[in-house]
């Protein structure tokens, strides 16, 4: 048997036992409820992408951007729903990593281990970049430079993230009530303007804002291929769910739940919105520089649009870089436990939370201070696309582990769960080659997109580096986990 992969007789025994199959899952409390769960599907599923990103790309795509969401969300979707099965399979904090071990070996789980990390590292500069330029949106705040405000949210979530696990579920839970208030509120609102043919800024909504701009797809159909590159992002965090399992007391029963309703949820808020949207303005009107939620509230005339609408996106930003510590300190903890990261990221603090990993990726973080003190202006357009790389990295990853699962299952190995990813593996396949496209899409922009897709031969030889340099632990750690087993 190879040392590379976790011997299948460990898992058997794991769970005939009820003990972890990953030793990384060991110490965590189950704090984490239902509704914290729930609002960690939606938050993942909610975010900057919608609130602020829906404007330049209805400019650029018109109506049909509607359609980009629906088929992006669609191939999330599938993602969540075989992470799912994988988490009704064998609940784990490590999550993806874990299941990767599991099915595709050490050196596929250090892989998609350090490449979650590089995504969610590098989110986390874009987010403290967001968060302080949205803070200079207001008066009072810009005479502070704009790295120090980013150091001081850096400083305010490590905190919530360092307390407890309830913490983090209490403040992502209101995070995502912000959200999802404000999304209703505003729906709510356009609704009424469209059934009451109130005027929008000097214009009628309804069909003709469409019919009389372009069309559906006023600008044809290549804007709104190009335009899935950035769409497919929006949906970034929705994997966030598989981790959480690991902390909940009965993911049997909360699981299905969480990941059943991210699909309705996706119609509703992304598509929907998007559609409401084109109803009262035309595409045209918006713009990348301004929510299109605050374009259409000024519109009306709605007091202090902006600053709610800015409050929202602050908040958004706020959970993603919550989300970021979250995640990757749980990740790492797996890790570490298999060797493949640094020994002081598996450490875990009394009330139960890995700090060391929490604290590496703060300290990443801490760079994107530096760059934002260096670099104002270009900070976070140049981490939002690295951070591209890492999740299509990783949800392509899932699918793969997911189709060596099921033909497990098939040998007899292992019993599959009722909840399950539907007409496998052709969905996993289909899933896989549209991620692939999407990050290939990014060529054709020759500023940020390419430069971006040229980083991936630098990454490959930093992970084969240092793959080289802990491969040597790894066996050994290996080594003495089937010596556990066979005593």
């Amino acid at each position: 048997m190879s040392k590379d992969a976790v011997p299948t007789a460990q898992v058997a025994s794991h769970q005939a036992t009820g003990t972890p199959a990953d030793a990384g899952d060991a110490g965590y409390s189950k704090d984490l409820k239902h509704r914290h769960v729930n609002m960690i599907a939606i938050g993942g599923a909610i975010g900057t992408g919608l609130f602020l990103g829906a404007g330049g790309r209805l400019h650029n795509a018109g109506p049909a951007l509607a359609l980009a969401y629906l088929v992006c969300g669609i191939f999330a979707f599938f993602v969540v729903r075989a992470l799912g099965e994988l988490v009704l399979y064998r609940p784990s904090s490590g999550s993806f990593v874990s299941y990767a071990r599991e099915f595709l070996g050490e050196k596929g789980a250090y892989v998609a281990g350090w490449m979650y990390f590089l995504n969610w590292s590098t989110t986390g500069i874009a987010d403290i970049t967001a968060i302080a330029l949205y803070t200079h949106y207001w008066s009072m705040f810009t005479s502070i430079p704009q790295w120090v405000l980013a150091l001081i949210a850096l400083a305010v979530v490590l905190a919530i993230n360092l307390i407890s696990v309830k913490i983090f579920g209490e403040m992502e839970f209101w995070f995502a009530i912000v959200k999802v208030a404000t999304l209703v509120g505003f729906m709510l609102i356009g609704i009424f303007l469209l059934a009451t043919q109130h005027d929008v800024g000097g214009r009628t909504p309804g069909l003709s804002s469409i019919t009389d701009h372009g069309g559906f797809f006023p600008h044809g159909v290549m804007p709104v291929v190009l335009v899935m590159q950035g769409v497919i992002f929006a949906y970034s965090a929705l994997e966030m769910i598989g981790v959480a399992a690991g902390e909940t007391a009965e993911p049997e029963k909360i699981i299905p739940r969480a990941v059943n309703s991210i699909m309705w949820r996706v119609g509703l808020f992304y598509v929907g919105s998007v559609i409401l949207l084109a109803l009262l303005l035309p595409g045209s009107v918006y713009s990348a520089g301004e929510s299109p939620f605050v374009t259409v509230l000024s519109r009306i005339g709605v007091p202090a649009a902006g600053d709610v609408m800015n409050l929202v996106v602050l908040t958004a930003a706020m959970s993603s870089l919550n989300s970021g510590l979250y995640t990757t300190g749980r990740i790492l903890r797996s890790m570490a436990a298999a060797g493949s990261a640094p020994r002081f990221t598996g450490v875990m603090s009394r009330s139960r939370v890995p700090y060391g990993g929490i604290l590496l990726t703060c300290a990443v973080c801490v760079l994107g201070v530096g760059l934002n003190y260096v670099m104002p202006a270009q900070a976070f357009e140049i981490v939002l696309n690295i951070a591209a790389l890492g999740i299509v990295s990783t949800w392509v990853t899932i699918m793969i582990c997911h189709v060596v699962f099921v033909r497990r299952a098939k040998a007899g190995l292992l019993t599959r769960p009722h909840f399950r990813l539907p007409w496998s593996p052709f969905t996993e396949i289909i899933t896989i080659a549209f991620f692939v496209g999407c990050l290939g899409m990014m060529w054709n922009d020759p500023e940020v997109g390419r430069k971006t897709l040229l980083l991936v031969p630098v990454i490959a030889v930093l992970l084969v580096a240092g793959w080289y340099g802990v491969r040597g632990r790894v066996s050994r750690t290996a080594d003495r986990e089937l010596s556990e087993i066979t005593e």
